[in-house]
């Protein structure tokens, strides 16, 4: 196996490493998705804990052309085919689903399923597979409000525009904690048609390690590893339910 630092597993992500992804700001500490994942891949690939060791790369800098401190980085980093000129990326290990947002005690707040939020008025980004979801999935009896900027989507659930927003999950995270006061995420669903939204482990481009990381991917969602680590950091604990 070509390492960057013999008998050394070099995982590559940002800093500050934001919940549900990291925990505590500490990769190392095998909490939050990004890290259950990254170590469930180390062990995989045959390593045990202290074999790991992490590495600080900027987001964008992690799927940028050139050589790389890491032998893979994660970071919530999406497969696209201009990124994948630059870089190898493994299977995907998380397939993105959509999340509606509303402000706590709003009308649409409690709702449970899909069903509930039929005469919502949903505030979305054009051309976004949250869109699609929304048409196809939600089908609101009203066409939702459509924004061409993710920071006007923000705005109109501060502003009560919208009674909720889809979002994509990891976005729909930021937004809860970052963006809009009050605001929780009532749950999440997966996105039907199209090509959905994969997020990938980052390799130097023409890595050796890249079949090895991605039998080791496979492995993990053939056993439910995946699944299981999912349903932990990205579900009702992490306040995101499952909307059906």
């Amino acid at each position: 196996m070509q390492l960057l630092n013999p008998g050394k597993l070099t995982i590559g992500t940002d800093k500050p490493a934001y919940e549900p992804w990291f925990k505590d700001d500490d990769p190392s500490n095998g909490q939050g998705f990004e890290s259950a994942v990254a170590f469930a891949v180390a062990g995989e690939l045959g390593f045990d804990r202290s074999e790991v060791q992490w590495s600080t790369v900027k987001f964008d800098a992690a799927f940028a052309p050139g050589e790389k401190q890491f032998d893979f980085d994660v970071n919530q980093v999406s497969i696209t085919p201009d990124r994948a000129k630059a870089v190898d990326f493994s299977k995907g290990y998380y397939t993105v689903k959509q999340a509606v947002v509303a402000v706590e005690g709003s009308k649409y707040a409690g709702a449970k399923s899909l069903a509930e939020l039929k005469d919502a008025k949903i505030g979305v980004q054009v051309g976004t597979t949250s869109l699609d979801a929304v048409k196809n999935v939600i089908k609101p009896a009203d066409d939702p409000n459509v924004y061409n900027e993710q920071i006007d989507v923000v705005n109109a659930l501060k502003n009560e525009q919208v009674d909720a927003v889809v979002v994509d999950l990891p976005t729909a995270f930021y937004v809860t904690a970052a963006q809009v006061e009050k605001s929780k995420i009532v749950g999440q669903f997966s996105s039907t048609g199209g090509t959905p939204e994969e997020f990938g482990l980052v390799m130097e481009k023409g890595s050796a390690l890249k079949p090895c990381v991605d039998k080791a991917v496979d492995a993990l969602r053939t056993k439910g590893e995946l699944t299981r680590i999912e349903e932990q950091w990205l579900g009702s604990a992490a306040g995101a339910p499952e909307l059906r």
